[in-house]
């Protein structure tokens, strides 16, 4: 099942996309509302499909948004000074930093780096703690795209990764959660970017220095995961940081793919007066 959140006569709405673009309504408004309740997410009865004006991020309003680092053996390519880490790295992103499909990332100053990730994301479906690995997938409702923007000026030089992952507009999401029936092997995906029509990333999650199962195991035993939460799981060599004039700026456009999921574009745009 393809879940999507929509605008439509100016309302936020869930609904089932089918094979052919159509969306049909579940009556329901927000998808963690709905995970956190038990209510299921079903296409209302004889109801026809509805007229959507855009897609919004697939999920609105996240108690958390936990994001892998240093998740894939490609760093080492790219930086050789990179150290890869024995056990997985957390770190979270704001909620408020949630922006949907086509909507604008926002370079907030003329001197920030501002950098791109595409990662595999998790919607969790029930509350979690002290998951083993074995049962890491029971708590998995779907996937979807998450871009984990990032201020590297701000990252690597004050090392305020709040701030330099949790700006507003720094977490594209989407287009869509793919429910985890449809997708069984989260190891057996490809994820890409390509900015301005240019191939930056593009590798399969089996490259992941920690599978799914192995970073929910991880999580879990400090922190409760919730209906609704996202986890990340981490980005493939190809950021922008080391590459000569692979900064965004205005005007450039970013579009991230994962097999099995969709498309997530957004263009990039000023957060000054010019």
């Amino acid at each position: 099942m393809r879940i999507v959140r929509y605008e439509s006569n100016g309302q936020a709405q869930v609904g089932i996309q089918q094979e052919d673009g159509l969306v049909l309504p579940t009556g329901i408004s927000d998808l963690a509302d709905a995970l956190r309740s038990g209510q299921p997410v079903t296409a209302q009865a004889g109801a026809a499909p509805v007229s959507v004006s855009r897609l919004l991020a697939p999920v609105a309003r996240p108690q958390k948004i936990l994001c892998c680092g240093v998740n894939y053996t490609s760093h080492k390519e790219e930086n050789p000074g990179a150290v890869l880490p024995t056990e997985p790295f957390f770190f979270s992103k704001l909620p408020s930093a949630l922006i949907g499909p086509d909507d604008e990332i926002v370079k907030p100053d003329p001197a920030t780096q501002l950098d791109y990730e595409v990662e595999l994301a998790l919607v969790i479906s029930k509350r979690a703690k002290h998951l083993s690995e074995d049962e890491a997938m029971s708590v998995v409702y779907g996937y979807t795209i998450l871009n984990d923007v990032s201020a590297r000026d701000v990252q690597f030089t004050d090392n305020q990764i709040t701030l330099g992952k949790g700006a507003d507009t720094f977490c594209p999401l989407g287009p869509a959660v793919v429910t985890a029936d449809e997708l069984p092997d989260p190891q057996a995906l490809t994820v890409s970017t390509v900015v301005n029509g240019e191939q930056r990333q593009h590798e399969s999650t089996a490259e992941m220095l920690f599978p799914v199962t192995r970073l929910l195991a991880y999580l879990t035993r400090t922190v409760t995961l919730e209906p609704g939460d996202i986890v990340s799981t981490g980005t493939p060599g190809g950021v922008g940081y080391f590459m000569t004039s692979g900064m965004l700026e205005p005007g450039d456009k970013v579009e991230m793919e994962i097999s099995g999921i969709g498309r997530l574009a957004n263009p990039v745009v000023a957060g000054w007066a010019a």
